[in-house]
């Protein structure tokens, strides 16, 4: 007991001093610098000085927190705005090439040089449909637009397939490389002719050239022929030939080509109304 008495004394000791320093310095406030109170303001100060820098320091962790907090949650809500002028800024970058890529795409259209002379109707891609059995797109167009079942659709670099259904607005287009696609084709320089066969999604179509000893040149373009109760008029591109092979004894050669149009970007298209002559 002793002991704990002993110890709190050096405690007690330093709260009466402190008390008294305040004490001091108030009354030296009120009073000014004259008398008991002035002259002893010095040593008020000096006893309490040691007790105000032992609080100074034990609150600058806490006051270097709270600073800390209000700068981290200024630095979050900065870093949250910046974020959001990104994401605009990355949505109107998208939004202009898709806009670049839609007036290239029209540009093309309206500047194609093959059959000038066919009416056409343009077009809006609206839907597509993928699979190993079937491979179709939607347009925005059809009967009340002069479209009809069996017309050629086309872009500005080539052939893509043609109409097979159609509603008062709206087509149903097979692409060219659906694997019941079947085209009659020529070579432009040589003028070998053959059938493109669709072969499905992604892959080259391959060709049967009736004449094997014709020159075969690898990225010529094979064009539709043309020929009578053909589907497509002549003149059309449709692929570039990517290999060739002669089996030997075949009286046929193999040709793959690929289509000329990128069938998985395709943003506007041409139906050319144009039917076959029976």
């Amino acid at each position: 007991m002793a002991i704990a008495r002993r110890a709190s004394r050096p405690r007690f000791t330093l709260f009466v001093c402190a008390l008294a320093a305040v004490t001091l310095i108030t009354l030296d406030a009120r009073d000014g610098t004259s008398g008991l109170i002035g002259s002893t303001k010095g040593v008020a100060r000096d006893v309490y000085s040691p007790v105000q820098s032992g609080v100074d320091w034990a609150l600058d962790p806490v006051r270097n927190a709270v600073r800390g907090v209000r700068s981290q949650g200024q630095l979050e809500e900065e870093n949250a705005r910046l974020r959001e002028q990104l994401e605009a800024a990355r949505g109107d970058a998208l939004e202009a090439q898709n806009a670049q890529r839609e007036l290239r795409a029209l540009y093309d259209l309206y500047n194609i040089r093959y059959l000038p002379d066919v009416p056409r109707v343009t077009s809006r891609v609206i839907a597509s449909t993928s699979s190993n059995f079937e491979l179709t797109l939607s347009i925005d167009t059809g009967e009340n637009d002069g479209i009809a079942v069996g017309m050629p659709v086309v872009t500005g670099s080539g052939l893509i397939g043609r109409v097979v259904e159609t509603s008062q607005s709206r087509s149903t287009v097979a692409l060219i490389t659906d694997p019941s696609s079947a085209i009659g084709v020529r070579v432009g320089t040589t003028g070998d002719i053959g059938v493109a066969k669709g072969t499905g999604p992604g892959q080259p179509m391959n060709v049967d050239l009736l004449d094997t000893e014709l020159p075969i040149v690898v990225g010529e373009v094979m064009i539709t022929s043309g020929l009578q109760s053909g589907a497509y008029p002549a003149g059309i591109p449709v692929g570039t030939i990517r290999d060739t092979d002669t089996p030997a004894g075949q009286l046929t050669r193999s040709v793959t080509i690929d289509p000329v149009v990128d069938l998985s970007r395709l943003d506007f298209v041409q139906v050319l109304q144009w039917t076959a002559t029976p």
